[in-house]
């Protein structure tokens, strides 16, 4: 659930780097220039891995959208390969944020040509209206997941992060102007969007396959799935989450507020390396990975 006081109620390329510095010795990002500098918020909240526990409910709050559901539903690899499909997510989106402006714009240049590919009736994958709200949905679930575990952030912060997540839509293609302008106009936005959204089966079977995977080891994958439904039930902006169907008693979220409430303790006092490792592991692999005359 996006906070509650949200769910109610710079420029398209980002900054230049300028010589960013590195978080860590070692890490991914050290001597790269891109699209952000290392104190810009996109930066400073991206980088923590906990967002990838969180990234259930961002995936399922996009596809609470029966537009987004029915493109992921038709087209998506999730259900054969559910690790493929968060590894080539969360490269995109840490190329984004932390790779060189090269990097950034030669991965979304090859994500905008496997969009063109994902139309069906009644929807296309670079419909700047879809783009919109997925961009929404990582800025808010990101805001939700980083205030549980650290610290609420100002208004003038959230501002800024919205102005600065606005890329995740721009790089893409979408105009800029189809973006709420403000955060106050984001607010309006997302308080109106959830309010319209009508979840369909498509929806529904998509969660399915996020929440419950067919993954080798069977058995011994049960307790950190079910973490993770925890943890995305406990995101997900009751609207939403009412509609997936999914229960939420007060014993539920008791633990989902016990979960947080250890992890507050514990996550944020690991050493950064250990916080940035799977961007760190990813953006070393998509550098293996990436064509070089793409």
């Amino acid at each position: 659930m996006f906070p509650d006081d949200l769910a109610t109620g710079g420029v398209p390329g980002g900054r230049p780097a300028h010589g960013a510095t590195s978080d860590a010795p070692g890490d991914a990002t050290a001597g790269y220039d891109g699209l952000f500098r290392d104190d810009d918020l996109i930066r400073m909240i991206g980088r923590e891995g906990f967002l990838i526990a969180a990234g259930g409910a961002a995936s399922l709050l996009q596809t609470a959208h029966p537009k987004v559901a029915q493109g992921v539903f038709d087209h998506s690899y999730t259900a054969e390969d559910p690790f493929g499909r968060l590894r080539g997510t969360m490269q995109w989106v840490y190329a984004v944020g932390f790779g060189t402006r090269t990097e950034a714009e030669r991965l979304s240049r090859i994500v905008r040509g496997m969009h063109d590919r994902v139309t069906g009736p009644g929807y296309r994958a670079n419909d700047p209206e879809l783009q919109v709200w997925v961009a929404a949905t990582l800025f808010a679930t990101a805001v939700h997941a980083y205030e549980l575990l650290f610290r609420r952030l100002s208004d003038d912060e959230r501002a800024a992060y919205y102005e600065q997540t606005k890329i995740y839509a721009t790089i893409l293609g979408c105009p800029y102007a189809m973006m709420p302008a403000t955060y106050s106009d984001f607010r309006a936005y997302y308080a109106r969007t959830l309010a319209s959204l009508r979840i369909s089966d498509a929806s529904r079977a998509v969660a399915r396959q996020v929440l419950h995977p067919r993954l080798r080891g069977g058995a011994l994958n049960e307790p950190g799935l079910a973490a993770i439904r925890l943890i995305t039930a406990g995101l997900m902006p009751e609207p939403i989450r009412r509609q997936y169907g999914w229960r939420w008693d007060r014993a539920r979220r008791a633990r989902f507020h016990l979960l947080m409430s250890a992890l507050r303790l514990v996550y944020p006092r690991l050493p950064l390396r250990v916080r940035t490792f799977p961007r760190d592991h990813y953006l070393k692999d998509l550098r293996r990975r990436m064509p070089k005359n793409v």
